[in-house]
């Protein structure tokens, strides 16, 4: 046994002149490297825009207001769905050295059977060394395919980016509006209580009905209830604003600001808008990624025709010629399966016309929600202005002709009551208005492809 060993060692040196033969031969070129690395190096980028603080309890420490941008930008860095879309993009772009490598090459050995034990039989050892090769073209095209689908992830994350920050704008407008409305409805009860005052002396002097104060103790009981309703929303939305900072939902948030701003300043035409969309929209960034991708796969599906190659180099001590001991071959595989092929070539080109299809539905939703934006923030800045300049000063005005009427004995309590309703309906839809002017921005703003309330 130990004289085959010695004979199998000093055939080693003529299998590593077959391994250096064989060299050349593993050498592939594959599929734009240079644009691997400057993916992989955008990913690690993107480290910077995420920052964990644990449990979130001095997110806000010294912060008296909540601002639009800060809040946008801790979402931003804080919400699992970003890290979780980030980590999808790192999983694509590990596919790429995956399909573009190699499969490991095989090292074979073996002896004559009766050789072992004996030593009047030459073990005859034999090596075999082999390694498969694609047809020319199929490592880089797997590659294309490979980098197709992580140029897309990449634009799914900041699809996934702007989205969290289109919710954390419409939160905060929530929040604004949700202080708002408990702040009028408050001021609002104490009105109340100072009409039913009003009509309590009124009463107790013999000049007003017992009507008047029971309809003044009717509409505070609604204030009051009005109250609870609008205090419970404002929590919740808290609580969302929470959820969506990954920290504790009962965590609290500095105070609102005394009114949500918003710009008064065009967005830009709609066509410009559309435009500057088109290029941007992270969405439709990956769908043509998506494209890229299924166009590589058509064309690695129509490359399987083409047989492979495997190479094989062996060293063979069964024969006596030193010369012919050592030799070099060729493997090809016979692609005679044309019905599993050509399935192939039609599966994938059936998905490339999918991508293709799916492309130019995001562009048509791209362009309706753009132009469906503007018009629609047209509206909200009419509406605000309405109610800010005509609306809210008549409405006061009404209130406060109304009380004097009621107290000069002019006109009824109810009149009075009447007016106050007015006067709350047309505030608290003024707060509205102003809320949703923020919204119909974020969601413009989300539909060209731009942060909301980033760059406001």
């Amino acid at each position: 046994m130990q004289s085959q060993l010695a004979r199998w060692s000093a055939a080693a040196p003529r299998v590593a002149m077959v391994l250096v033969t064989l060299v050349p031969a593993l050498a592939c070129t594959t599929a734009t490297p240079a644009r691997y690395a400057a993916m992989a190096e955008d990913w690690r980028l993107s480290e910077a825009t995420i920052r964990v603080v644990p449990g979130g309890d001095r997110l806000f420490e010294g912060v008296p207001v909540l601002e639009r941008r800060a809040l946008v930008q801790r979402v931003l860095e804080r919400n699992p769905n970003l890290r979780a879309a980030r980590q999808a993009w790192r999983a694509a772009l590990a596919r790429f050295p995956q399909v573009t490598s190699l499969d490991d090459p095989m090292l074979g050995a073996g002896i004559a059977p009766r050789s072992i034990g004996s030593s009047r039989v030459d073990s005859a050892p034999r090596f075999v060394l082999s390694q498969k090769l694609p047809f020319p073209g199929k490592l880089r095209l797997r590659g294309e395919v490979a980098l197709g689908e992580a140029e897309a992830a990449s634009h799914d994350h900041a699809a996934v980016r702007l989205r969290l920050a289109t919710m954390a704008s419409l939160l905060f407008d929530e929040y604004v509006l949700g202080a708002r409305v408990l702040e009028i409805n408050h001021t609002h009860v104490r009105l109340l209580e100072e009409f039913q005052r009003i009509a309590t002396v009124r009463y107790e002097a013999g000049q007003a009905s017992q009507q008047d104060p029971l309809q003044a103790e009717v509409e505070l009981a609604h204030a009051v209830h009005r109250d609870i309703v609008l205090g419970a929303a404002f929590r919740i939305t808290a609580q969302q604003i929470n959820a969506l900072l990954h920290r504790p939902t009962d965590r609290a948030l500095p105070r609102p600001p005394s009114r949500s701003v918003v710009p008064d300043v065009p967005a830009g035409p709609p066509d410009e808008l559309i435009s500057e969309a088109l290029r941007q929209r992270p969405e439709l960034a990956a769908a043509r990624a998506r494209v890229t991708a299924d166009q590589a796969r058509v064309d690695l599906a129509r490359r399987e025709y083409f047989p492979d190659v495997t190479v094989t180099g062996a060293y063979n001590r069964l024969w006596q010629a030193r010369d012919l001991q050592p030799f070099v071959g060729l493997q090809l595989n016979v692609p005679l399966r044309l019905g599993r092929r050509k399935a192939a070539v039609d599966e994938a080109d059936a998905r490339l016309e999918q991508a293709k299809s799916r492309r130019l539905a995001i562009e048509d939703d791209v362009r309706l929600a753009v132009r469906s934006g503007a018009e629609r923030l047209t509206e909200a800045r009419h509406v605000v202005r309405i109610f800010r300049d005509r609306l809210l000063p008549a409405a006061r005005d009404q209130v406060e002709a109304a009380r004097a009427g009621f107290e000069s004995g002019r006109n009824s309590f109810l009149a009075l009551i009447d007016a106050e309703r007015n006067l709350l309906g047309v505030e608290l839809a003024y707060e509205e208005g102003l809320a949703d002017l923020g919204r119909r921005r974020a969601e413009l703003d989300r539909a060209v492809g731009r942060i909301p309330g980033v760059t406001w």
